[in-house]
Order: C-alpha cells, then structure tokens, then sequence
C-alpha cells in the first residue's frame, strides 16, 4: 500500500510521521525496516519521532527501505505551525 497523497514535509517530526505510515501501511515492524538497511531498530524510532540531527545517510537508507523517494520542490502554501523552518 501506498500513501494516498503527497504529504509536505515541514519538520522532522512531519516527516516521521509521513514514514512510520508509510512503514504500517507496507505491515513492517521497525526492526524488518531497520534490518533492510543496516538501522537499529532504535534509530528506527528516533526517526519515526521526529528526532532533529538524524544524518542524511540514515534518511536515505529508511526511504530505501521503505520504497520513497524524496522530492523537492518550491515552497507553496506551508501550514503555519512552531515547527516551519
């Protein structure tokens, strides 16, 4: 299953949740997920939480085990919340 939508990520803690949806929506656990790629089933976690200071490599290694692939794009309209960076 896929996500539905193109969720905007505006934090890590935005974007944690985008991959843990993603993650239950696939029906993995966190360690299946973190074994895929060499993560701890921890920094799963972290990362699904919202945890600043993640390294990039991390990122990209739970995108890959999740099948996502990130996007960038111009700023549109962003939710007006304390997270906005």
């Amino acid at each position: 299953m896929v996500l539905n939508m193109d969720p905007i990520i505006y934090s890590p803690k935005s974007l944690g949740n985008v991959l843990k949806r993603q993650r239950k929506a696939k029906k993995l656990t966190q360690t299946e997920v973190g074994d895929a790629f060499k993560l701890d089933q921890t920094t799963v976690s972290s990362i699904e939480q919202g945890a600043a200071g993640t390294r990039l490599e991390t990122l990209f290694r739970m995108l890959a085990a999740l099948d996502l692939e990130m996007i960038i794009q111009p700023k549109k309209n962003t939710p007006k919340t304390g997270e906005n960076w």
